[in-house]
């Protein structure tokens, strides 16, 4: 397996697809390093460690994509924005958003979309075990629902097999998204770039791909493989 998935990076390499390549290169070197757990053979273990080096070296370009979403934009769910770096290794997600609230003036839905973002991440394809979440406390009365609402979101996730690891810090002020295959994604407005609905019962109130967005920017990277071999 480890084998055809590089043999697919390279292809896609050579034809300039150079995401997609990059994603395989990471599956295949993911895939060598279990090898090279479970093989007790010190020689194949030099071997497959010499050519997780010359794959390491492939894909250790920088990767660099920007999406402009304009405003009132629809199309760009959760999932048509996450799913293609979503791969199966994916087993650990860190986000970083200082508004994950329940009641604030700007961001009135965070929660709610926090949620549904968790709920893409269950459906898969990845097989995610933990979510780390960094917020800030929500300041005034709000507070108190935005810690009952976390801790709801948490007990629900540990149905599926799901940790949810939440802190809170009052200096934060990035917000980016990192999975644990490497890429790492920047939205401008955090999870909350959706515009609220007209109303309960119109078009986009439940499917997202046709929810009107706020402009916004997306800054996808890569960063190099950082496993221990």
């Amino acid at each position: 397996a480890g084998a055809e998935t590089v043999k697919r990076a390279v292809e896609l390499d050579l034809a300039s697809r150079f995401q997609e390549s990059l994603v395989c290169y990471q599956e295949g070197i993911d895939l060598l390093l279990q090898v090279v757990k479970a093989t007790k053979d010190e020689a194949k273990k030099h071997r497959y460690r010499q050519k997780i080096s010359e794959l390491l070296f492939f894909s250790d370009g920088k990767y660099h994509k920007q999406i402009r979403i304009e405003e009132n934009a629809t199309g760009f769910s959760y999932e048509k924005l996450f799913q293609e770096y979503l791969t199966e290794i994916v087993s650990e997600v860190w986000v970083e958003d200082p508004y994950i609230r329940h009641v604030h003036q700007a961001s009135r839905y965070s929660l709610y979309n926090f949620l549904r973002f968790c709920e893409m991440l269950v459906k898969g394809p990845c097989k995610v075990k933990t979510i780390h979440l960094l917020t800030s406390w929500d300041e005034g009365s709000g507070r108190s629902q935005q810690i009952s609402g976390l801790e709801e979101i948490q007990q629900s996730l540990k149905n599926y097999g799901v940790t949810l690891d939440i802190a809170y810090s009052s200096s934060i002020h990035d917000r980016e998204i990192r999975f644990n295959n490497g890429w790492m994604i920047k939205i401008g407005r955090g999870l909350d770039y959706f515009k609220k609905p007209q109303g309960r019962f119109s078009i986009g109130y439940c499917d997202f791909d046709l929810r009107p967005c706020h402009e916004t920017t997306v800054d996808v990277f890569h960063t190099k493989h950082t496993k221990k071999m």
